[in-house]
């Protein structure tokens, strides 16, 4: 009950402050770019708190219980993304003075690029928000000994609830809150689990060597969490909205940085929390490894993990969710049913779609079990993208608009295919995402002269 208690308390706070910055929301670009110009810890925070969502959290543990600490380099992929995303692709992205990913594809690549990388967009968030739902509701339901279908559905209803009254700007501030709070409470569950275990120590002499092999996973899954984790950042909705947000190039970069430098020291407690739970709990389901270790932390602690986790959980179907609104408004809504550019009927719509967006991923959320599995799925997809936009940005008149098409559908396609084949012979489907608009635009350039050529064009303009 103290800790329902608190928790609910929590986000009686997290909803007064969306509702309290409701004056930014009253335009359509008020509500999706929160009223422009956020410093840069702010901007940090909210990237921070979606790419430590409680699906990372989670799964990082789950991985942690199954193969050692070396799951940790799931986040040591995110990490160098950022860094990388800071040193090569922020500048580019404020030049063009566009905020969706969408728009900046279709200046090089024409229409059908930009409705294409937009339903994939808003497919990948999708994906990672079922990850994000079911980790949550998996953390709820041990913590409070509630049902976890209920608990599932209530986290999709408070979620679309506090984003659909703010928009942009509450995510921005709750997600600041969600990061601290999430930050704070990992490091009190990894501070119980080693005191309750005797330490690292103690771990080594009762678990298998394995379990501290840095490499334990294999190059082959490191690489593939590499190619996901740099692949979504560069080509990630709201980490675009985001970078657009601040002030100038230096102060995005600065954002960069800094959650560039706390993913790593995260994915080491989530990962060792794991192995911890392997010495408690062996006979626990994996998913379970982190919540049933905060089932057995001190009342007040455990309050604070739970409060974290959540609220990270929140954060990331927040940021998910406006981003995949926004570019529903920007490439469908408006062009084909609000020519007149109408923004009353814009913001009408846009929360409309945070409903509906909101509320989509529940279904296959109450059946979704290897949750790390599931959201870097999210991520490989977004990693066609990244190498599209470092086309776009680097190599403009390589290949042609048909060739990138052909590359983001044949990404699409063969990507979920092999997932759901299981990933044959140990072959991620990361790879497929990454090699299949690399082969289709060089088969694109190898036939240049077939189809009419766009000129490449990435000023800044209206998007």
């Amino acid at each position: 009950m103290i800790i329902l208690s608190l928790t609910v308390g929590y986000f009686a706070v997290m909803s007064y402050i969306g509702y309290s910055v409701r004056k930014h929301a009253n335009s359509s670009d008020g509500f999706t770019g929160g009223g422009r110009s956020f410093p840069p810890f702010l901007i940090g925070a909210l990237l921070l708190s979606e790419f430590i969502g409680s699906s990372v959290s989670i799964g990082t543990a789950q991985k942690g219980f199954e193969a050692g600490i070396s799951a940790a380099w799931n986040l040591v992929a995110l990490s160098l993304g950022f860094l990388l995303l800071a040193l090569v692709l922020a500048k580019k992205y404020r030049e063009t003075g566009l905020n969706t990913i969408s728009g900046i594809l279709a200046q090089n690549y024409g229409q059908g690029v930009r409705y294409a990388a937009s339903i994939l967009t808003i497919c990948a968030l999708s994906i990672v928000s079922v990850a994000l739902y079911a980790s949550g509701g998996a953390v709820l339901a041990a913590v409070l000994g509630i049902d976890k279908t209920f608990a599932i559905l209530l986290v999709g209803v408070v979620t679309v609830f506090y984003v659909s009254l703010g928009g942009m700007r509450s995510v921005v501030y709750t997600n600041f809150i969600h990061a601290l709070i999430k930050y704070i409470g990992i490091v009190l569950a990894l501070g119980f689990a080693l005191s309750a275990s005797g330490g690292i120590s103690a771990l080594q002499a009762n678990l298998p060597s394995k379990m501290f092999d840095v490499t334990g996973v294999g190059w082959g899954q490191i690489f593939a969490w590499m190619i996901g984790g740099i692949g979504s950042i560069f080509a990630t909705q709201y980490v675009i909205q985001a970078l657009v947000s601040t002030k100038d190039e230096k102060t995005s970069k600065r954002a960069c940085f800094y959650v560039s430098s706390l993913m790593i020291p995260f994915g080491l407690m989530a990962a060792l929390i794991g192995v911890c739970s392997a010495f408690f709990y062996p006979g626990i389901k994996s998913i379970d490894a982190f919540p049933t270790l905060i089932a057995h932390m001190p009342t007040f602690s455990a309050s604070l993990v739970v409060i974290g986790l959540a609220g990270a959980l929140f954060g990331g179907i927040s940021a998910n969710t406006m981003a995949s609104a926004t570019l529903a408004m920007k490439d469908f809504y408006d062009p084909f049913f609000n020519k007149e550019k109408i923004d009353r009927k814009s913001v009408i719509f846009i929360k409309v779609a945070i409903v509906v967006i909101g509320f989509l991923p529940l279904v296959l959320a109450l059946y979704a079990d290897k949750i790390l599995l599931i959201a870097f799925l999210g991520k490989a997809l977004r990693a066609t993208l990244a190498v599209i936009v470092l086309m776009c940005f680097y190599a403009p008149r390589f290949g042609t608009p048909r060739g990138a098409l052909a590359g983001v559908i044949l990404s699409v396609i063969s990507t979920i295919a092999w997932f759901l084949a299981g990933n044959p012979y140990g072959i991620d489907s990361s790879y497929f995402a990454l090699f299949s608009p690399l082969l289709t635009m060089c088969i694109a350039q190898l036939l240049k002269g077939a189809e009419p050529q766009l000129q490449p064009s990435l000023n800044k303009s209206a998007d």
